[in-house]
């Protein structure tokens, strides 16, 4: 199956539920990895540095985040890496999984309506239409 499995996440209940998803595929196989990619946005950034002390505080504040999806891996014994990307959120998650050839993007969706997302874009729908693999959309 899946051997390398990115899994993009945020920290919203949106990626709590993509994470799960991930998990399940992930114990298929027993040498798996789950790759959590998680993009500092470089529009949120900005406000992130205005608001904390240092680096070191915004990658904790960033891990912490993430820390109910490591919960969940560490839990269910599964393998996986936390990796930090900043930029867009959609380009950089397209281009780091068609760069790392992974076999399997998870991504949980928002549930925008059709004008919300025509309107704002998604970028669970941009990731799945733009990378190579197989992808995966957690409502």
């Amino acid at each position: 199956m899946y051997k390398h499995i990115l899994l993009a996440a945020d920290g919203s209940e949106n990626a709590v539920r993509a994470a799960k998803e991930a998990i399940e595929i992930a114990t298929c196989v027993n040498d798996s990895i789950v790759e959590v990619v998680y993009v500092v946005d470089f529009d949120k950034s900005k406000s992130e540095v205005l608001h904390t002390s240092s680096s070191e505080a915004r990658n904790l504040e960033r891990r912490k985040k993430l820390s109910k999806i490591e919960q969940l891996l560490k839990e269910s014994n599964v393998s996986y890496k936390v990796t930090f990307l900043h930029g867009a959120p959609g380009p950089e998650i397209i281009k780091y999984a068609n760069d790392q050839k992974v076999e399997l993007v998870v991504i949980g969706s928002r549930g925008l309506n059709g004008l919300q997302e025509m309107v704002l874009g998604s970028v669970s729908h941009k990731v799945m239409k733009r990378v190579n693999c197989p992808a995966l959309i957690v409502k």
